[in-house]
């Protein structure tokens, strides 16, 4: 399998919600051209990008979008759902647990974890939350891969670590700490912090040019 660079993959997502609203809109075909206005990409890139689909278009036409969208799914492995763990079921683990969107991007959650007593046995959105003690246990038996991690940070090292040393090879790392793990794991974060603090910034910023001090 031929990798994706990494500012392609991020952009593969944008195209295919384009796509899902020019076919309910009951559009058969569409151009890169459109894909570029909708998704605010040049129309160069999203050429270079769709390439990586396979997918070749028909000139002064476009691309059929069903295939398009297929096609998509395929190259993020959209259409072959994965299970996997998530461990830490706080706020922010409850909403990914009813996020029903990832099931639909090919991630499954199958369990839960949490230090909690008081959560051990219950059930959120349908999936069984279990005490740490059964995390080892359950990940090796069942051979998951990936797991979710949005513990306090405190604790993401060690979680990571449990995870890593029982089959996971790759971690979608919810928590701001930057986890120590071999080369060949593959870690996805989710700064949240770092977001926020470029949000937070630009509005001051705006807010500064739009309403300057009084000199």
């Amino acid at each position: 399998m031929d990798a994706i660079p990494l500012l392609t993959l991020k952009r593969l997502p944008r195209y295919l919600e384009a796509l899902y609203r020019f076919k309910r809109a009951g559009l058969k075909m569409v151009s890169a051209t459109k894909i570029a206005i909708f998704t605010d990409v040049h129309m160069t890139q999203v050429r270079k990008d769709l390439s990586f689909t396979g997918v070749v278009g028909t000139p002064k036409i476009g691309h059929k979008i069903d295939e398009l969208i297929m096609a998509i799914e395929k190259c993020l492995n959209w259409n072959d759902v994965t299970s996997c763990f998530l461990v830490g079921v706080g706020h922010l683990g409850k909403a990914l647990m009813g996020y029903q969107e990832l099931h639909k991007k090919g991630l499954r959650i199958i369990a839960a974890f949490d230090s909690k007593p008081e959560l051990a046995g219950t059930y959120y959105q349908g999936i069984q939350i279990y005490p740490m003690e059964k995390f080892t246990n359950l990940l090796s038996r069942l051979h998951v891969h990936i797991g979710i991690l949005t513990v306090p940070s405190e604790s993401a090292q060690d979680v990571a670590d449990t995870m890593v040393a029982n089959g996971v090879i790759a971690i979608w790392n919810f928590t701001p700490v930057h986890l120590a793990l071999p080369d060949d794991i593959i870690v996805e974060n989710v700064d949240m912090s770092s977001s926020l603090a470029v949000l937070s910034r630009r509005v001051a910023e705006k807010l500064h040019v739009e309403n300057p001090p009084f000199k």
